[in-house]
């Protein structure tokens, strides 16, 4: 059993001495674990109802176990050994901390830009298999990467179906297909559980046990977490963090997550989706920002700023601020952010269930697709770098300038947000950019690799308060990549995508700089070269 802790001061504090006396006394805990869909008003009940299945799911999954370890062991006697999740939002990003705390291999095609597609397909194909992972099963990212999988596949030799492995929701449209064409194994999810809360379903299991992953001491240790948080009590570590997320007055909306020696990794990704796409809605919620040990956030003592500390058990830290920490194993932390986000929902009054604002770029991203249109004519070129932008750029005519004038429409309460739609595993290091703009700014500050934060983040930025400032990124690719039986590229389609985004996000009434890299390695490099020289410059 990973032993669970929590400490809390300030405003952390403050809210879990108002809020958690109530919530035990209306039995709060037990009626979540109850699947008690009135928690959230009566306007949530109908979505509450069918996605609170994410409460059993330690035990339920239990039966999932030997199939998955069976499979695992008929792969490794055929020499595969190289898995492939070509997934979004919360079919990835749960297998992917799972998979890297456990110190195992997985390779989590989350992508659509075609040099991180085409690096993928050249990666051991001989010895790889997929897991082609969708709730809905009309996925247009994983549809994408299974073709050009299965195409791969063929032209090397290989029986493409004897390497596809779905895991779907029962009766959708991938189900039905995979079984008809015969894909090597079909898992099925439980329906009531919702993508973002599904770490403990076959959405994580089925990636992270082909890996590697002990999959069933995973499940243990979230059934001991489980039966820890239903518990009434004023101990509840669950209500406690609940209530400093959505019950600080005034609410900290800024969730800043940095991990100090938890032996977790890559726990604040997966957690951003969770908290940001619960809650951001409605005109409020709660904006997760993934930091580390350098982040400006930590100590910029910002009235609206939260941060939380993963930490070990035996943590001997000190909260001096408004502040939290919580200590436990990676499946307790996953049991204890879920409930405590649905705490959460309810102290905001939204319902933590749905992503009204999701559909929007998506849809926005298959119009551009279908129609076609002539790029926007950049307002300049400055390098190896294409700006566009609104009226507030003004007389700007370099990167340097566009950036400053879009940084100076951020209000003392917002936040800035970078989107880069390129090859996250060929250029991390344009997420260096993320302290240097948070020290710049004096304000919170996320980073995002598109498209994959369109199923995470997306939701809050459209659907939360009206404050994010945004700076998209995009780039040429030297060598662009045909979907198989699609009318468009993969290049094309993330070009879409962005494209659709910044639409929604403008017609939101947010302020998006888009700077397109003409020369990804070039354009990276004089990109981060101006953002330190805009730091240097305070």
């Amino acid at each position: 059993m990973s032993t669970i802790s929590y400490d809390a001061a300030g405003a952390a504090l403050d809210a879990k001495n108002q809020h958690v006396p109530t919530l035990v006394q209306e039995k709060i805990a037990s009626k979540i674990f109850a699947k008690d869909a009135t928690l959230w008003g009566q306007d949530a009940e109908s979505e509450s109802a069918k996605r609170l299945g994410w409460v059993e799911a330690p035990t339920i999954s239990a039966a999932l176990v030997p199939e998955i370890l069976a499979l695992r062991s008929e792969f490794a006697a055929e020499g595969v050994n190289h898995f492939v999740l070509c997934g979004m939002g919360g079919s990835s990003l749960a297998p992917e901390v799972m998979t890297a705390t456990a110190g195992v291999a997985l390779t989590v095609l989350d992508s659509t830009d075609p040099e991180q597609v085409q690096a993928a397909i050249r990666d051991r194909l001989q010895s790889t298999a997929i897991v082609v992972s969708s709730k809905s099963g009309s996925t247009l990212e994983t549809d994408s990467q299974r073709r050009i999988f299965e195409q791969e596949f063929t032209k090397a030799g290989i029986d493409a179906k004897s390497r596809v492995v779905v895991v779907t929701d029962p009766g959708s449209p991938l189900d039905e297909t995979s079984r008809a064409a015969g894909y090597r194994k079909v898992f099925n999810a439980d329906p009531n559980v919702g993508g973002r809360y599904s770490a403990l379903t076959a959405f994580g299991l089925v990636p992270s046990g082909l890996a590697g992953v002990d999959i069933q001491a995973f499940l243990d240790e979230a059934e001991e977490a489980a039966q820890a948080l239903r518990q009434d009590s004023a101990d509840n570590v669950g209500l406690a963090l609940g209530a400093a997320l959505g019950g600080t007055s005034p609410l900290r909306d800024k969730i800043v997550i940095v991990d100090n020696g938890s032996g977790i990794v890559g726990f604040a990704d997966w957690a951003e989706q969770l908290i940001a796409e619960s809650t951001g809605k409605s005109g409020t919620g709660l904006l997760p920002v993934v930091a580390d040990a350098s982040s400006p956030e930590l100590t910029s003592g910002a009235g609206d700023v939260l941060v939380a500390h993963l930490v070990a058990s035996d943590s001997e830290l000190t909260l001096t601020g408004n502040e939290v920490a919580i200590a436990g194993g990676l499946p307790t932390q996953m049991m204890v952010w879920e409930f405590a986000t649905a705490v959460a929902g309810r102290l905001l009054g939204i319902n933590p269930f749905d992503q009204p604002d999701v559909e929007a770029a998506k849809a926005a991203a298959r119009g551009l697709l279908d129609a076609q249109p002539e790029p926007v004519a950049a307002n300049f070129v400055d390098g190896a770098i294409e700006v566009r932008g609104g009226d507030w750029l003004g007389e700007s005519s370099t990167v340097a300038q566009a950036l400053e004038a879009t940084l100076g429409q951020l209000d003392a309460n917002g936040y800035l947000s970078v989107q880069a739609y390129l090859d996250r595993i060929a250029y991390p290091q344009l997420s260096e950019v993320r302290n240097t703009l948070a020290a710049t700014t004096g304000r919170p500050v996320t980073f995002g690799w598109g498209p994959r934060f369109l199923h995470s983040t997306g939701q809050f930025h459209k659907g939360g308060p009206a404050i994010g400032v945004f700076v998209q990124i995009t780039a040429e690719s030297t060598e662009d990549l045909a979907i198989p039986e699609r009318p468009f590229t993969f290049g094309e389609l993330i070009s879409a995508q962005a494209a659709g985004d910044a639409q929604v996000l403008a017609d939101h009434g947010r302020p998006v700089l888009r700077l397109h890299l003409r020369d990804r390695a070039a354009g990276v490099q004089q990109l981060l070269d101006i953002v330190a020289a805009l730091d240097s410059s305070k």
